[in-house]
């Protein structure tokens, strides 16, 4: 198990000036992105980075949410509520009530798939499984997995375990299984 803790992630701001994003995690593959796991500030509207050839998960952590204009319609990303989208997709971010922080799973769907998701209260067990393993981002005190408390918006990553989540939207969890 690896912990992040939010003072460890990588920060860089947005080309367009737009917020900031704090790269948490990454594993490349052949000299491209397989996973990458980041928290983003958006402070004002406009268009999201390309992702050629990947997939993503937003999930907003805090604000009221985002819509997202795409040539398909609009995707509402309303908070803890997870959005998965093509890379590929042209976007264009609008807040809905402000600035919001966003947890964002990027992945290449050809190697892997991705479930995001928040895990109830109390004890959760993640078995192990062949070439899966996980991510747990604390959103509240007293998150834990396999009895390491976890700083507030630290990520562990981990193979199998358990978690522990006090009541209430504590945690994320991401699920990483192999295609």
């Amino acid at each position: 198990m690896r912990i992040f803790s939010p003072d460890d992630f990588d920060t860089q701001p947005w080309k367009n000036g737009g917020g900031v994003t704090h790269e948490i995690a990454r594993e490349d593959q052949g000299g491209a992105l397989l996973w990458r796991l980041s928290i983003a500030e958006v402070k004002t509207d406009g268009p999201f980075s390309f992702f050629p050839g990947l997939a993503r998960v937003l999930t907003v952590i805090e604000g009221a949410g985002l819509y997202l204009e795409t040539p398909e319609g609009r995707i509402e990303a309303l908070p803890l509520t997870p959005v998965a989208f093509s890379g590929d997709t042209a976007v264009t971010s609008r807040m809905i009530d402000g600035p919001v922080r966003d947890f964002n799973v990027i992945y290449d769907p050809a190697w892997l798939s991705v479930h995001v998701d928040r895990p109830p209260a109390g004890r959760s067990d993640y078995p192990l499984a062949q070439g899966q393993f996980h991510a747990c981002l604390a959103l509240a005190a007293g998150v834990s997995v396999e009895g390491v408390t976890l700083p507030v918006g630290g990520v562990a990553h981990f193979e199998t375990g358990h978690v522990d989540c006090p009541a209430g939207f504590a945690a994320l969890m991401v699920r990483f299984s192999p295609r």
